[in-house]
């Protein structure tokens, strides 16, 4: 078997005097609280603190990563473990299922999954040998017999991994029972929601109608009206800043943006209660919302995120088989500079909001995104985001929107998963990555030590706090 190590210096620079500056920045940072302001884990893993049911129900079939890359090489996601909604067999043997996976460890060379998995294999868990065929058992044995104890329940772990606060995201539609049972537990761990409106906002999502319906029902209000369905949203947000939520989330198809007069967004609103919009209309209602979601954060103070441009579902068999989230989704063209203006119009200069603009496409980090940023007093950039949440993809990051934008016009970094032990993982590499690009501008005299340390320490914790309002 081979020895599993993991390299001190690892994504440092490999010029020794400029790897000795990235050591000492992230001495300063490695060891700061981790502040998670946008994820997709499960409350109720929080309320419960129940054990996690076995290594892969917990590492393979949750991980969109892990799947897709493995159904790249023809493993189909049944022998994984992955239920089907088809009714087709799917395998039952949870150590079969990680077997398979161990013998293709391999093909994760190269990749951030592989940096994640390791890290966690040998920090949480304390392997010492790298995860192939012949040592499969092994690690389905000693992450089982782990998960069985209670240092590994959530509340542990959450705890273990030095998390300050962590958020999940939630429908308008969620009644947020479990982040009111986490809140009444008496834990001192801090789990809070943000409101992901789409399936109430976006003419297209699955359900769209009885989304509506159950919306009127779950606010109280009128819906058959726009103002109705207006002050629903209010409503529910208000009860959402409740639950501890501080942000809202919107993952729209593009960054189209659209301020419509009250007559023309009357007779649209009447239209879709209809049922017959066409695409362009529908875009060109969720353009509207955004426009409208920035008039109420103003209102009530919630930090705006746009997550645009990713074609879901691209592969409509593997979505007829196994259901969403299963990595089919695959990155767009991104446009920002048009798209955003009718919001920008109206509210860009306003102090009191904060819009997060997140992308798939990096082509636009340079062209639109940093001079958006660099000039708008509501605009802030997230960081690298799921295809590009990797060492390379931060790498590209920096050096694309530093010099228009700065360090302060972004927003730190969150990692964006569903994946709980994979979360310190995540924000070590942000971390390294971090040091390695601020070290090399110490090292060519762009700035002082002292500053890259400032910087850092920024970059680490307290832009995220400070965007976030935490």
């Amino acid at each position: 078997m081979t020895p599993l190590t993991l390299h001190p210096d690892r994504l440092f620079p490999a010029d020794p005097a400029t790897r000795a500056i990235a050591r000492s920045i992230y001495e300063g940072i490695r060891g700061l609280p981790i502040v998670s302001p946008h994820g997709h884990t499960d409350p109720v893993w929080f309320v419960t603190n129940a054990p996690f049911t076995n290594p892969t129900e917990l590492l393979i079939v949750p991980d969109h990563y892990v799947l897709r890359m493995l159904s790249s090489q023809g493993i189909p996601l049944s022998a994984l473990g992955v239920p089907t909604r088809d009714g087709t067999p799917h395998e039952t043997d949870p150590r079969a299922a990680w077997r398979l996976f161990a013998r293709h460890y391999h093909l994760f060379r190269g990749t951030p999954s592989r940096l994640w998995l390791d890290w966690v294999f040998a920090e949480v868990f304390g392997l010492s040998v790298r995860l192939g065929e012949a040592s499969a058992d092994l690690y389905y044995d000693t992450i089982d017999a782990a998960l069985k104890t209670d240092a590994f329940r959530p509340r542990a772990l959450y705890e273990r991994f030095g998390i300050e606060l962590i958020a999940t995201t939630e429908s308008p539609l969620d009644p947020l029972d479990h982040h009111r049972a986490i809140r009444e537990s008496g834990w001192s761990g801090k789990v809070v929601t943000a409101y992901r409106p789409d399936p109430v906002i976006d003419p297209e999502a699955p359900g769209f109608a009885d989304n509506l319906r159950r919306f009127g029902e779950v606010s109280g209000e009128d819906i058959a009206t726009f103002d109705g369905y207006l002050r629903a949203h209010r409503i529910r947000r208000a009860h959402f800043r409740q639950a501890g939520a501080t942000s809202t989330d919107h993952g729209h198809p593009s960054a189209f943006t659209a301020n419509l007069p009250a007559a023309e967004i009357e007779a649209l609103y009447a239209k879709l209660l209809g049922g017959a919009v066409t695409p362009a209309e529908a875009e060109l209602f969720r353009g509207h919302m955004l426009t409208e979601m920035a008039r109420m954060s103003i209102e009530d103070g919630m930090v705006m995120q746009l997550h645009p441009g990713a074609y879901r579902n691209h592969d409509p068999a593997l979505l007829a088989r196994y259901g969403r989230d299963k990595g089919a989704d695959i990155p767009l063209a991104g446009e920002f500079v048009r798209g955003l203006k009718p919001l920008l119009d109206a509210h860009g200069r306003d102090p009191r909001l904060t819009l997060i603009l997140f992308t798939l496409d990096e082509d636009v980090y340079a062209r639109e995104l940093a001079p958006l940023a660099g000039h708008y007093a509501a605009l802030r950039l997230g960081p690298p985001w799921w295809f590009h949440d990797s060492p390379e993809g931060m790498r590209r990051f920096r050096e694309r929107v530093t010099e228009t934008a700065g360090f302060y016009n972004t927003v730190g970094f969150n990692d964006d998963t569903r994946a709980f032990l994979s979360i310190p993982a995540r924000h070590d590499v942000a971390r390294r990555m971090d040091s390695a690009f601020l070290a090399r501008r110490v090292a060519e005299h762009q700035l002082d030590e002292a500053e890259a340390h400032a910087i850092a320490r920024a970059l680490t914790y307290d832009l995220v706090k400070q965007a976030y309002r935490l």
